[in-house]
Order: C-alpha cells, then sequence, then structure tokens
C-alpha cells in the first residue's frame, strides 16, 4: 500500500467533518466521554495555515489529523519548541495500519527540517487502551493535567482531565 501525508485542501472539509462524525459514533460505542464537534470555521483555518492534514492509501483518504505548534493551555509552562499532533482519525475500513506510527515518522522528518524539539500529544486521562496505544508508539507519558481555563478549545476540554505524551528529538 502506497502511503501518503499531504496538506489538507478546502475540498477536503466534508471528508474531514464525516471522519470527526465517525470517530464521534466510534468515540460512543468504546469510551464514556467523546468529541462534542469542531467548528468549521476552525478548521477551515487550520486547512489555511497548513496544519489540516490526511493521509492517502493508495489515493483514498483513510486518516486525517491536525497539528499546532503552541498548547499553553494545555502545556503551559511546558508549551514550546514542539509540534502538537490533535483530532487523529482513521477511516474504519483502514484500522489497524498504524497511522499514529506514520503520522509519528512524518512528524519527526518535520521538526527535524524545522528545528523542533518535541512531538506531542494528548488523550483523555481515564483511556487506558489510549494511553498504552500512544505508548506502544513510541510517546513517552509525561503526567496528567486538569483542564481549568479552555476559552478557544473545543468544548469537550471542558472539565477534564488529559494525559499528556511526548517524543524528545
Amino acid at each position: 500500500m502506497q502511503l501518503q501525508v499531504l496538506n489538507s485542501q478546502a475540498a477536503d472539509i466534508d471528508i474531514i467533518f464525516r471522519f470527526y462524525d465517525m470517530a464521534i459514533a466510534y468515540q460512543k460505542r468504546v469510551f464514556n466521554k467523546h468529541w462534542q464537534g469542531f467548528s468549521r470555521e476552525m478548521v477551515q483555518t487550520e486547512i489555511d495555515e497548513y496544519r489540516q492534514y490526511k493521509i492517502l492509501a493508495d489515493g483514498a483518504v483513510a486518516c486525517v489529523f491536525a497539528v499546532t505548534f503552541n498548547d499553553p493551555l494545555i502545556w503551559g509552562e511546558r508549551d514550546q519548541d514542539a509540534i502538537y499532533i490533535h483530532r487523529i482519525v482513521t477511516h474504519p475500513e483502514f484500522r489497524g495500519y498504524a497511522f499514529v506510527k506514520e503520522i509519528i515518522k512524518w512528524a519527526k522528518d518535520y521538526a527535524i527540517k524545522n528545528d523542533i524539539k518535541f512531538i506531542r500529544m494528548d488523550t483523555w486521562a481515564d483511556n487506558k487502551k489510549l494511553l498504552e496505544y500512544y505508548t506502544g508508539c513510541g510517546f513517552n507519558y509525561v503526567g496528567v493535567v486538569t483542564m481549568d481555563e479552555t476559552e478557544g478549545l473545543p468544548k469537550h476540554y471542558e472539565g477534564i482531565s488529559l494525559s499528556l505524551f511526548e517524543i524528545v528529538l
């Protein structure tokens, strides 16, 4: 299977939101928390700023994810020199292809080219399955943060605790 990591385009926004809808339905089936939707404006801004990506598998969109380069509400004083990966969604037909590992390879390459020292991500603190998966993919668990200030973040961040992960380059 040929994989390509490409920037999402404005024409991809409906596909991205279909992926988010699939992810929310899946989260509701397997866990006690789920995303609560995202604004099209936020996703369009990510596309415009070249921070929304898609992974094509033999030409088909198999996975989407977003990145940011600062995340102060989540990472606080540690928010520096990092690429933060958010909202990874794999199409159900492509589960099991280890796209998180592909994203890590892509992020390492991006980080080296742009003098970035950390690859970081977060997930719900009580999602043991994802905690184990992310550490199995090479992330180091670095602790838990409880969200006090969430203005500007998606609604599902309100009043939650997050496990933090990073890869030091």
